[in-house]
């Protein structure tokens, strides 16, 4: 039974890292998945969670996705809505996971949390905000609703996958977003090259 119990707490930490995950691809889209299986009894939210379940929130959040996903689709709004995502990817991503944790000290749950969720969410997000830069850059803006599609469909897939098999694609998705935190901080630290002096004649 404590086997079990480990088993169940583990599922839902991971599907809690996917979640993360997806909140990194579109924000509103993973919470709302949560607070219908915290509905349906598919995952167990902790008590003070409850509230994610209730119809009036479920609708909010319902509205907000609806709002997220198209207005990627308005050029120059696409990019502003990156700069607000980013805080509120972590945030989501900090609340989804602190939602599956067990009863804890608040201290070490929302610590936790805010490492495992809002630090996946955080890379997942920051990767997509500098690939949309180099798809504006690079097209004009062009490729940016295939991107969003993209982004969209990923964070769908991200959330069916957390559901049905989180364990196993949890652990892809932490290889993922390691790969992740190397690219990006290859990107932030990258050094450029010192210009060699001409040489002396």
């Amino acid at each position: 039974m404590e086997n079990l119990s480990d088993l169940t707490m583990l599922s839902a930490i991971m599907a809690g890292i996917c979640l993360s995950a997806a909140a990194g691809l579109r924000v509103f889209l993973p919470i709302l998945a949560l607070g219908l299986a915290g509905r349906f009894e598919i995952l167990e939210l902790g008590e003070q969670f409850a509230w994610m379940t209730s119809e009036p929130v479920l609708a909010i959040v319902a509205i907000a996705a609806l709002l997220e996903v198209s207005g990627y689709y308005i050029p120059v709004v696409d990019n502003l809505l990156d700069i607000l995502a980013t805080p509120a990817a972590i945030g989501g991503g900090t609340v989804i996971v602190s939602s599956l944790l067990p009863e804890m000290n608040a201290a070490t749950q929302w610590g936790t949390a805010a490492l495992l969720g809002g630090g996946t969410a955080g890379v997942v997000q920051g990767s997509t905000v500098l690939a949309r830069g180099v798809s504006t850059g690079s097209s004009g803006g062009l490729a940016n609703p295939l991107f969003s599609t993209g982004e969209t469909a990923g964070s769908i897939f991200t959330i069916i996958m957390a559901l049905i098999i989180p364990i196993l694609f949890g652990i892809v998705v932490l290889i993922a977003v390691g790969w992740l935190l190397y690219r990006l901080l290859r990107v932030l630290f990258r050094r450029r090259p010192h210009e060699q002096p001409p040489p002396i004649t």
